[in-house]
Order: C-alpha cells, then structure tokens, then sequence
C-alpha cells in the first residue's frame, strides 16, 4: 500500500513566522541583528546550531545549549497559537479518501508532537507518530528507520513530504522518495538544488501522481 511520511513543523503546522519572532527574542537580548522572513529562509539549517552560529550567537561566549534551551522553551510556551498552513485538512481528507497511509516524522520531542498535532485536530489522520525523545532516538533518520520497520512501510512505494533541505536528506537515507514545499523554513532556490520535485504550495500536491 501507498504511504506518505509528513515532516511536521513547516509542512503542516505554519510556524515559520513564530520561529521568527522567537528567535530575535534571543538575539536581541544579546544584541545581535535581527534576521528578516528572508534572510531566515536563506540561513535556516540543520543542525541548527550551525543556522546559529551563522546569525551571530558567539558558542565561546556561552554553550549553544544556553539559547537553545531558551528558544526550546519559548517555542514549547507558544506553539498553540501557531496555525496549519492553508489547505492541510483538504489535503489530508484527499489522500485518506485515496486510501494512502499517512505517518508524521518530526524532530519535535514526541509528546509535544502529539499534543500539538491533537490540538490542531488531525491526529486521526495518522497511523503512526514519530519525534525523537532520547530513549529511542538520537535522530530524525534513526526515527524513521523505526516508523518504517514498525508500521511495515513499503519503502519503495513511499514518498515522504517536508521543507527543508534536510527533509530530502533524511528521505534519501531512508531510501524514499521525496517532495519538497516551498512554504515553510527554507527559500524555494536552496530547496532546488537538491533536485527533487519542489512545489510552492501545499495544495499541488493533489496534482501530483503521488
């Protein structure tokens, strides 16, 4: 059976803008330039503590655990009142009605990941959640080599959907095919050149031959 692996926070969950406005919180307080919707996009990276360093913080003047834990808990107190990008219910009632399986695969802590995803009200959309939590998991790719081996994803009838670079990297060591959104954390000409299909929204995904 056909499945699609959802990332969470860009793809579905719009928190591109709260990310924003968190992350200058930190920099300000260390009197650091501020980054804008574009120069984010531009910079955003995984690991993130090299999109840091690429802004500013100074990791010999403290540990990056320090603004890490700040942005971590700042991003915890708010994430309620960030919003699903446009079109997500329509698209998942799409490909449920197609009957495809639909899983999450996020670098969320895993109990926030669910609480979130049961406060935006599309839980029930997937058979299967994963985010990391340090008992099980040291990474997203570590992650999902345990949704696939748990849930029996056929690997070569799968397509897994994000927007990041990193996305496409965590899919290409998974062995899955990959989309990538233009409308989340990173600039639609970082996302080309990995050289898998790009679209700019969400809702072309329903023109796709998924």
């Amino acid at each position: 059976m056909q499945s699609i692996i959802w990332d969470w926070n860009g793809t579905l969950l719009n928190d591109l803008d709260f990310c924003i406005t968190t992350i200058n919180k930190l920099l300000k307080k260390r009197g650091l330039n501020l980054v804008t919707h574009d120069s984010y996009k531009a910079v955003f990276s995984f690991p993130v503590k090299d999109y840091y360093e690429a802004i500013g913080f100074d990791f010999e003047k403290e540990e990056f655990a320090i603004p890490a834990r700040e942005f971590i808990d700042l991003y915890n107190a708010g994430v309620q009142n960030c919003a699903l990008h446009t079109s997500v219910n329509d698209v998942l009632s799409y490909f449920k009605e197609k009957g495809i399986r639909q899983f999450v695969l996020s670098a969320m802590q895993e109990d926030m990941l669910i609480k979130t995803l049961k406060h935006q009200g599309i839980f029930d959309y997937f058979e299967g959640i994963a985010g990391l939590n340090d008992h099980y998991a040291v990474s997203k790719i570590e992650r999902g080599q345990q949704l696939i081996s748990e849930f029996g994803i056929n690997k070569n009838n799968s397509t897994m959907l994000g927007d990041t670079i990193h996305d496409f990297e965590v899919a290409d060591q998974l062995g899955l095919d990959c989309i990538l959104i233009a409308d989340g954390h990173q600039s639609e000409e970082r996302l080309q050149k990995t050289g898998v299909k790009v679209i700019s929204e969400l809702k072309d995904l329903k023109l796709l031959p998924l």
